[in-house]
């Protein structure tokens, strides 16, 4: 008998025994879902990270007073930090202060690289926006920005214009409406915004654009804002923990290390460091951002990898179980195969490929399930459909392993049965 005819003789013994082989299958799909349906879903949360952290883009930087921080879980115990011998010695007055409008004018004023800059400061989560009869709910987040703020975060305009220098130093009341709220005030007509006066938390502002709509993100809705310039906000809206931070992107991709190299010692000298005292304020890369983000997801790949396999195991032991029940009530057929001329070779064969195509028909239904499971977590994040093509095939070859594994000890008795034996056997 060559190949074909040992793999259609162990189909046919395999779609004979539906209820066996369909839980057999079962075990195995689910361990594959499990692993494949949780990395499907890592890979729509990394593509959503990196369109949330690096609109700014490759060439982008950012200075904050406090580094970004970037966490899934838990992490809320103090932050340790470990003083090193001949570590520069920080300036007490100066830790953890935030950065004020006139240091931030003052970078803005003083940094020369070619570059453009910009100004921004968060004002709060809970402003209302009301027009006419209408009003937003106490959820809309209040920016506050300057004229280049949209450029380098990524925000395009669907009708109006963006703030120009005069709005932003005179700090007029003018403003620019998200995606959601100009929806929401202008019944699904946002573009009727423009020149509008709304009223942000009772005072009146007018809509000098609208921005384009980014969806959400991680449960945070990018359109449910509102931007104001950062001197209104220093006006009328700061809290007393307001921070300003600055945006940098270079005009070459090439000079982004020498850009912050050159941002680095403007800011130093503006918060009036000496040369032994460390940086009291961070500079993060708009690219760094999304891969320390990324990175962070590592231990659910690690996570999804133990449960996959450890239901594999089990999966397996299940198959070689349910293996050696059908060597015992298939010796008398055994027997007969060997006395008109079969060898135990073939035999071997034909329960090692039973085993091998439970365990493949397992990894399709897995890969099938864990694709569409992980692909509904992207479609909550507004992600495109997602396939992971590499642990597709790891999957399979996985489940290929564990087929021969399993099938094997059961193959090797089934091939040592005496023909004699097998046939008297009841």
């Amino acid at each position: 008998m060559n190949f074909g005819d040992v793999f259609s003789l162990a189909y046919r013994t395999v779609r004979s025994n539906k209820l066996r082989t369909g839980l057999t299958v079962a075990i195995i799909a689910f361990g594959i879902m499990a692993l494949v349906g949780i990395i499907t879903a890592i890979t729509a949360m990394n593509q959503k990270l990196s369109e949330s952290f690096s609109s700014m883009g490759a060439n982008g930087f950012t200075i904050r007073y406090k580094e970004r921080q970037v966490r899934f879980g838990g992490g809320n115990g103090p932050d340790l930090q470990v003083e090193k011998k001949g570590a520069k010695k920080e300036k007490k007055s100066n830790l953890g202060k935030r950065i004020t409008i006139d240091e931030a004018e003052a970078f803005k004023k003083n940094y020369v690289f070619p570059s453009t800059a910009s100004i921004s400061v968060f004002a709060n989560r809970n402003a209302i926006v009301s027009y006419d009869t209408r009003k937003t709910s106490p959820n809309v987040t209040l920016l506050g920005g300057d004229e280049n703020y949209l450029l380098l975060n990524g925000f395009k305009l669907i009708a109006g214009r963006n703030m120009n220098n005069i709005d932003v130093i005179t700090g007029r009341n003018a403003c620019i409406l998200g995606y959601s709220v100009a929806s929401n005030l202008f019944k699904g007509n946002p573009e009727k915004a423009v020149n509008q006066i709304v009223r942000l938390n009772n005072l009146p502002f007018r809509v000098l654009g609208v921005l384009e709509s980014k969806g959400s993100s991680f449960g945070f809705n990018r359109d449910n804002l509102i931007i104001v310039s950062y001197k209104n906000v220093d006006r009328n809206f700061a809290p007393s923990f307001a921070s300003y931070s600055i945006g940098v992107m270079a005009d070459d991709l090439k000079q982004v290390d020498n850009a912050m190299g050159e941002a680095q010692g403007v800011f130093r000298s503006i918060r009036k460091l000496t040369t032994t005292e460390q940086d009291n304020f961070v500079i993060d890369r708009s690219d760094a951002i999304a891969e320390k983000a990324m990175n962070s997801l590592g231990f659910l790949t690690i996570s999804a990898t133990v449960i996959g396999l450890i239901t594999l195991i089990g999966a397996a032991i299940g198959l070689m179980n349910i293996m050696l029940v059908s060597v015992t009530e298939r010796t008398k057929e055994v027997g007969l195969v060997k006395a008109i001329g079969g060898k135990s070779k073939m035999v071997r064969q034909q329960f090692l490929m039973e085993a091998i195509i439970i365990s493949i028909m397992g990894a399709i239904f897995g890969i099938f399930l864990g694709i569409m499971v992980g692909n509904l977590f992207s479609m909550f994040l507004n992600t495109g459909f997602v396939v992971p093509w590499k642990w597709i095939a790891y999957g399979i070859i996985i489940c290929t392993v564990v087929g021969l594994a399993a099938g094997l000890y059961p193959a090797l008795k089934a091939g040592r049965l005496n023909p004699i034996e097998a046939l008297r056997y009841e």
